[in-house]
């Protein structure tokens, strides 16, 4: 016999309407937290939110606008990420308060310049003319070195006393670079200068000689005649110095794959485990049996040692360096904003941080002041008072605009001091690494039964 139930029930069910498909708004809904759980997809998309408002700003100036702030933008993105990876390691992994980057970067440069630059120049302080991968090892070495130095006082300082220490000796480091003397002394005795206050003139681009034979502009090699005909002046119209530069951009990504890989290992290591347990509790650390001074020395020496590398990949691109324009503890400062908007201790709020510190507080303003001041028809203010007393917002405006430079500074510090009460953790600050070698936040909400 059949159950009159289930043919009832067999009968309601296909008689029921086939369920309808999820709503766009849930399928994008989905998207997004999909991409917010991929750390890839958030740089993406990052990468993309910015992209797409460059565009905007500066469309109608044509493409090689379009393209060279695009390039531009990614530049300061990457290299402010390199270095926000680097700091990252000893104050979000180990809470160790660095102030001194900018004097360990400057290290890294200037010691790449001496070991690389020719022993006879046309032009600037002489070097010892070795390759140019020897110059890099040992800006990293001799940056390295400075923070083993540096970590000894670390092993008796506290928080804000090492960061007085190390913002002490980036200056000392800066000073010494553009002291005149200190460049004498240097040549007479190693043979090769920092050029004092004038400054080093830096090594050609390894990146230009793929694309131009010996870096000459109108001599284009195999790969520089098929990019060249395919994006340059014969094919889309895009600027050679662009292309070049979009090809150095792709450098740094991998640089910056690697910084990550590198750091990601690191921290799920027991050498990670270790560090965090530091930043978490020192005593407790030490207690339980590790050498809290040896993992110190060596997040400074490892630490030290990228922040080199940065230094080498961001100012030995660009033809020279001098000392006091960019190397002063503002540096340090941009650094460390980059690490509060990501996140410390993320390695991936880092890389978001560099991104959005540079696109959206370091380079945007400027941009968009120009922008905006270019549709606005009124005179400019010739100060501030004269501004605010006009009582006019567009006047107000004119003024603004004009004076984003000064400004900006003003506007850092508002962000800086948003994002301290609203989100003092970050963008991704929530994700901060714990030290625990499992995962801790799947274990049941109670304490074990009695049954």
């Amino acid at each position: 016999m059949s159950d009159p139930d289930a043919s009832d029930d067999s009968a309601s069910t296909s008689g029921d309407p086939a369920p309808a498909s999820d709503p766009p708004e849930s399928v994008t809904a989905a998207l997004v937290e999909a991409a917010r759980e991929s750390d890839l997809g958030l740089v993406v998309g990052t990468l993309l939110a910015v992209y797409a408002a460059a565009t905007l700003l500066t469309f109608t100036d044509g493409l090689n606008s379009v393209v060279g702030l695009l390039e531009t933008l990614t530049f300061l993105g990457l290299v402010y990420a390199l270095t926000a990876l680097a700091l990252n390691l000893q104050w979000g992994y180990t809470g160790l308060f660095n102030i001194g980057v900018a004097g360990f970067m400057a290290v890294g440069v200037y010691t790449m310049g001496m070991v690389v630059r020719s022993p006879d120049p046309a032009f600037g302080p002489p070097g010892l003319g070795l390759p140019l991968p020897v110059g890099v090892l040992a800006g990293m070495g001799m940056a390295a070195l400075l923070g083993a130095l540096a970590a000894l006082p670390a092993l008796r300082l506290k928080a804000d006393y090492l960061a007085i220490v190390t913002l002490g000796l980036s200056e000392i480091i800066r000073l010494s670079l553009q002291s005149s003397a200190f460049d004498t002394f240097l040549r007479e005795t190693i043979g090769a200068g920092t050029g004092g206050g004038r400054g080093m003139g830096m090594p050609d681009n390894p990146v230009r000689g793929l694309f131009l034979v010996d870096g000459q502009a109108g001599n284009p090699t195999a790969l520089g005649d098929l990019v060249f005909g395919v994006f340059g002046t014969d094919g889309l119209g895009i600027a050679h110095p662009i292309l070049i530069g979009w090809g150095y951009i792709a450098v740094l990504a991998g640089f910056l794959i690697g910084f990550y890989l590198l750091l990601e290992r690191l921290g799920r290591s027991p050498f990670g485990r270790t560090m965090k347990a530091i930043r978490e509790d020192e005593l407790v650390a030490n207690s339980l049996g590790k050498d809290v001074n040896l993992v110190k020395i060596k997040v400074f020496v490892i630490g030290c040692a990228l922040m080199g590398l940065a230094g080498i990949l961001w100012f030995g691109s660009q033809g020279n360096v001098s000392p006091t324009p960019q190397f002063r503890p503002l540096l340090t400062f941009y650094v460390f904003i980059a690490v509060i908007i990501g996140g410390s201790g993320s390695n991936t709020g880092s890389v978001l941080g560099g991104i959005v510190f540079a696109a959206v507080l370091f380079e945007g303003p400027r941009r968009v002041g120009g922008a905006v001041r270019g549709l606005i028809d009124a005179e400019t203010p010739a100060s501030f008072a004269d501004a605010v007393a006009s009582l006019d917002p567009v006047t107000f405006l004119a003024y603004a605009t004009d004076n984003v430079a000064p400004l900006q500074f003003v506007f850092l510090g508002l962000v800086l001091v948003f994002i301290i009460h609203r989100r003092p953790e970050g963008i991704l600050g929530d994700r901060i690494e714990t030290a625990a070698a499992v995962d801790l936040s799947e274990r049941p909400a109670g304490g074990e039964s009695d049954e």
